[in-house]
């Protein structure tokens, strides 16, 4: 009998799998914090005899190449993929023995990159499941659109092909095992869910139930932007990315913490948005350890700036650093612990700022002619509906647009609030009075807000 483990990174959207027979197994698609991946393996009792990369990642750091040194498996990478160490050149049809009645064939699936490659885990010659990577996800595909602008239409009608070619081949009982599709931004629309199978997908995956030329027409217009660091993820995986270091970074006391940020460095407060609008280092940032910090502290800060991380205890601490050591930034320059009386310098007091609901944001819009709203959701969310009059400016942009922030008060929104504090902690460090919105969109409209979704109807 074979099993599949799923280790889930749903801080960036992914999956990672670990699977095999009574005594090895092969993982597909590692993550960089490759510690998981051996804590499970040890819990199966199994030796992992292969690690297979389906393609050069564009959204995290692999842990692949240090996984495959230290257990001594075959390091399996696509042939059509330029990497800068050894590996097992792996092409269309080949063939690797997993355990006993138990093997991984190799499926060329160009589309979300042009070497991409799925792998079909097969039981005595049938196949049970298919770990498609970037290839075939549930209820949509990986983006074609990360490689090269050029080639993204003609990724496009791959990514049609390849989903054809694997429906052709395997039966509507095998399980359907994308790395990407559960929140990650490689997925070119939203997910479908959590689990699939490809008789399913079948049945109402675009990728299968449309014609390549609709097909590709609404894929390319659904769009939306894709994260700025993914620009250095493939780079760093081609070369070969160093061991993970996770040790603990140094600590910073109250003059530090007010040195770095007088010479530009970025001082990230980890804690909650609530206790961040409370009191907080006058211009330090607010990305919450519990939301997708990695993905969004990586989008926003300019890449290679030291970064000072400021936690309310060491766990906290180290789960940021694992976060972020998943996208690349892998040390950060100095850490504090503890809150915001041990961290501002002597003499000086804590900054604040307010959080408020969509109600009350009616009620000031009434009373007074200075608010200004500021809707930090991405094209793709704004497009469903938004605030009539509001000033549209994407959280990932927010930094480098702060000049086109009109004066007054300015009330920040998002979809829930996570992204409205990373905004409204962006602007009150540059000195804005302001005021981060705490609510779901959907009560907008439920205040009296006017909610638009015609141009002609509000500023857009």
């Amino acid at each position: 009998m074979f099993f599949v483990d799923v280790l889930e990174t749903r801080s960036l959207g992914n999956r990672s799998y670990l699977a095999g027979g009574p005594h090895t197994a092969v993982v597909v698609d590692p993550p960089r914090d490759i510690d998981r991946v051996i804590a499970a393996a040890a819990r199966r009792g199994v030796r992992i005899t292969a690690v297979a990369e389906t393609h050069v990642h564009n959204d995290y750091v692999t842990g692949g190449l240090e996984l495959a040194r230290l257990t001594g498996a075959r390091y399996l990478v696509p042939a059509g993929a330029e990497v800068a160490y050894a590996r097992v050149a792996v092409a269309d049809g080949d063939v690797e023995p997993v355990d006993a009645g138990l093997e991984l064939r190799a499926v060329a699936t160009p589309g979300h990159t042009p070497h991409h490659t799925s792998y079909v885990l097969q039981e005595a010659g049938r196949a049970v499941a298919a770990f498609t990577g970037g290839s075939l996800l549930i209820g949509t595909v990986g983006r074609p659109d990360l490689v090269e602008p050029r080639l993204t239409e003609e990724l496009a009608r791959a990514q049609h092909a390849s989903a054809h070619r694997l429906a052709d081949q395997l039966e509507d009982g095998v399980s359907l095992l994308p790395t990407h599709g559960f929140g990650s931004f490689c997925s070119a629309t939203s997910s479908g869910g959590e689990q699939s199978t490809v008789g399913a997908e079948r049945a109402a995956n675009p990728a299968l139930v449309q014609d390549v030329e609709t097909f590709v027409r609404e894929l390319l217009s659904a769009l939306d932007d894709a994260p700025a660091y993914y620009a250095h993820m493939a780079p760093v995986n081609s070369e070969g990315p160093a061991p993970l270091d996770l040790t603990e970074p140094r600590r910073a006391d109250a003059d530090e913490i007010s040195r770095r940020l007088a010479a530009g460095e970025w001082v990230v407060d980890l804690r909650s948005r609530v206790a961040f609008a409370a009191g907080h280092v006058a211009g330090s940032v607010n990305f919450e350890v519990d939301g997708q910090l990695a993905t969004y502290l990586a989008w926003l800060i300019p890449w290679g700036r030291p970064v000072t991380l400021l936690a309310h205890s060491s766990d906290d601490l180290a789960r940021a650093q694992r976060e972020l050591a998943r996208v690349g930034i892998d040390r950060p320059a100095a850490a504090a612990v503890g809150s915001p009386a041990d961290w501002v310098a002597q003499g000086e007091r804590p900054a604040s700022l307010r959080r408020a609901t969509f109600a009350e944001l009616a009620t000031a819009r009434r009373d007074d002619a200075d608010v200004v709203v500021v809707d930090v959701r991405r094209d793709a969310e704004r497009a469903q509906g938004w605030v009539g009059g509001s000033v549209h400016l994407p959280v990932h942009e927010i930094h480098r647009r702060l000049d086109e922030v009109p004066p007054g008060t300015v009330w920040v929104h998002c979809a829930g609030g996570m992204r409205a504090a990373v905004a409204a902690s962006v602007l009150d460090a540059a000195g804005r009075e302001v005021v981060a919105v705490d609510d779901g969109f959907a009560a907008a409209a439920a205040a009296g807000l006017p909610v638009v979704t015609s141009p002609d109807a509000g500023a857009a």
